[in-house]
């Protein structure tokens, strides 16, 4: 059988940082590979610096518009040869060896596993997402591992394990190869891991795979974007999710929680409300907004 890997990059104005990126990926130990580097539509010359780089493996793929890493890793899908798949951000390191271990992995597992996933050692943040540049975490918690036998769709419902670029893929793992929704900006990694564990099994190594570094336009630094993409995913999955009503309500609960942080209280207690309906239990999160309301008040000098 073919063990060639089809590595997927989508790469916005990131030219500074995506010669290393793609280094660490041609580099591997496992050579029968192919890099796709899709630009996103960038200003810069993205293509020179691709071009820059003397190996056969990698292609250039231009989208004229920008769409976001979503539709980007699509659009690499569509010209992916491999019978595995993997992702590769442009501004993160694959640590030696990635590719050989998780294939040899995914190989070693039965067939119903369609992925094997890794931990990423993030820079720039710790585990609590407190941001700065002596700040480091290991990505997912170690101690929170996904098992095969568990209920992974429940599991995944309230809490992301699956970083794409910590991953390797079968190929055919999707129905389709539009694995990404390309409407979702943030969280679309969460958002297709619900669905992928819908047709597969995922195995996951605590084992880290990947260097990450939180930059300036990062979307996990933009509190914004991450409750649009939970949003997107209360929408995505309302089949699911209508006979799920705890797990519902704890995804609601963050945007509960961004809403009355950034004052936005009349949406904050709509999206309350709605989590009460789902799970009465959840009351207590009103006792708690009560009380410090008239705490605060009280402390409040006249």
């Amino acid at each position: 059988m073919s063990s060639k890997v089809s590595i997927i990059l989508p790469t916005f104005n990131r030219s500074s940082t995506l010669v290393g990126a793609i280094n660490s990926v041609i580099t591997q130990s496992h050579k029968d590979l192919e890099l796709i580097v899709v630009d996103d539509g960038s200003t810069e010359d993205i293509e020179k610096v691709v071009r820059s780089i003397a190996d056969d493996r990698i292609r250039y793929i231009r989208r004229e518009l920008n769409g976001g890493a979503a539709a980007a890793r699509n659009t690499g899908l569509k010209y992916a040869k491999g019978d595995y798949v993997a992702f590769q951000d442009s501004d993160d390191i694959w640590l030696p060896g990635k590719l050989e271990k998780q294939l040899a992995l995914l190989c070693s597992l039965p067939a119903h596993f369609g992925a094997v996933t890794g931990a990423k050692i993030i820079y720039g943040r710790d585990s609590s997402f407190n941001y700065g540049p002596t700040r480091v975490a290991l990505a997912p918690p170690p101690d929170g591992r996904l098992c095969p036998d568990e209920g992974q769709l429940e599991r995944l419902l309230t809490e992301n394990r699956i970083s794409v670029q910590n991953t390797l893929f079968r190929h055919n793992c999707m129905p389709t190869l539009e694995w990404f929704d390309p409407c979702a900006r943030a969280n679309e990694d969460w958002e297709f891991a619900i669905r992928l564990v819908q047709h597969t099994t995922v195995y996951e190594d605590i084992e880290p795979v990947v260097l990450g570094f939180v930059s300036a336009d990062s979307i996990s630094a933009n509190g914004r974007k991450p409750i649009i993409g939970r949003l997107r995913i209360l929408r995505k999955n309302r089949a699911i999710l209508t006979t799920r009503r705890r797990l519902r309500s704890l995804i609601m609960l963050d945007v509960v929680r961004y809403f009355y942080v950034v004052g936005k209280r009349r949406s904050a207690v709509k999206f309350l409300l709605a989590v009460i309906g789902d799970y009465p239990p959840h009351i207590r999160f009103v006792c708690w907004a009560l009380a410090k309301k008239f705490r605060d008040w009280f402390l409040t000098p006249s």
